[in-house]
């Protein structure tokens, strides 16, 4: 392994995670991998597959260039030119939906149901 690739690669996403207010566990969920492997990847533990670093670069909004060294971050050049279509979600929302995706359809029916009633009041 290329250690000083990997603590690049995994410098930048820290970067990059940060700038977006993600969470490790949130990057982790949206790239399919373990928070561990994500936070061993951020550490510059493990070089990413070709494939793991093509999610990253799609979720954390940067290019190969930059998680790879090659671009500075913030250049222009450097950026997705896709823009973020939704606001970023606060954590303790990602936090809860991380859970309710573990529940089965009749507990998330019913979490349902208290969520309207709560939004009621």
């Amino acid at each position: 392994m290329d250690k000083k690739l990997a603590t690049t690669i995994g410098a930048a996403a820290r970067v990059a995670r940060n700038r977006l207010e993600l969470t490790q566990a949130d990057v982790a969920e949206r790239i399919d991998v373990a928070t561990e492997v994500y936070g061993r990847l951020e550490r510059g533990g493990m070089l990413p597959s070709v494939q793991t670093l093509l999610k990253l670069c799609h979720e954390l909004h940067v290019s190969a260039d930059e998680l790879l060294g090659l671009a500075s971050h913030g250049t222009a050049s450097s950026r997705t030119s896709e823009p973020s279509s939704a606001p970023p979600e606060r954590p303790e929302v990602r936090r809860l939906l991380r859970t309710v995706r573990q529940l089965e359809a009749p507990h998330v029916k019913l979490l349902g149901l208290v969520a309207n009633a709560l939004g009621r009041r």
